[in-house]
């Protein structure tokens, strides 16, 4: 199994792909810590049946030394007691984020007060940004079938420094 396409392969696909890597630089220089917005993104792709993201954020995961239990449980992350409460904020953020289209109730005000009461501004808008741009890499690896398997830790550090 391999993937429908590579995009980058492309001008145009190229293009998009630098400008589409340039905002998540952007969310990476916010001051969440790297370990909750990589809980969200592990969240967001399960819950979209994305192969390639959710393998890399458990990789990434598991490679900045997050314990296999919390990795584990971030499915069932509402039924465990291994987050914090400003991590299951933003986890409830993701998941409701995520959920648009299953004609789920969007983002709570009970969650958005949640997120409110741990981060700040500039947080809440990498966190906003962050959901958008997991949601979309979700897509481009479901529409391309890209498989999780092959990420390896590390892979993509020279353009994220």
């Amino acid at each position: 199994m391999g993937p429908r396409i590579n995009l980058n392969d492309s001008e145009i696909g190229a293009k998009i792909g630098k400008r589409f890597a340039n905002t998540s630089l952007a969310i990476l220089q916010s001051t969440v810590p790297k370990a909750t917005m990589e809980l969200m993104e592990l969240r967001a792709s399960q819950i979209n049946g994305c192969g390639w993201c959710t393998d890399v954020h458990t990789k990434d995961l598991a490679a900045a030394g997050e314990a296999a239990v919390r990795i584990n449980l971030v499915a069932a992350w509402r039924e465990s007691s291994v987050f914090t409460e400003a991590e299951r904020a933003a986890l409830a953020l993701a998941e409701e984020g995520t959920r648009l289209a299953d004609a789920y109730r969007g983002v709570s005000d009970e969650t958005w007060a949640e997120v409110r009461e741990h981060y700040d501004d500039d947080q809440i808008a990498a966190l906003v940004y962050l959901v958008a741009m997991i949601n979309a890499s979700n897509r481009l690896g479901v529409i391309t079938r890209m498989p999780g398997g092959s990420y390896q830790p590390g892979m993509f550090d020279a353009i994220t420094n």
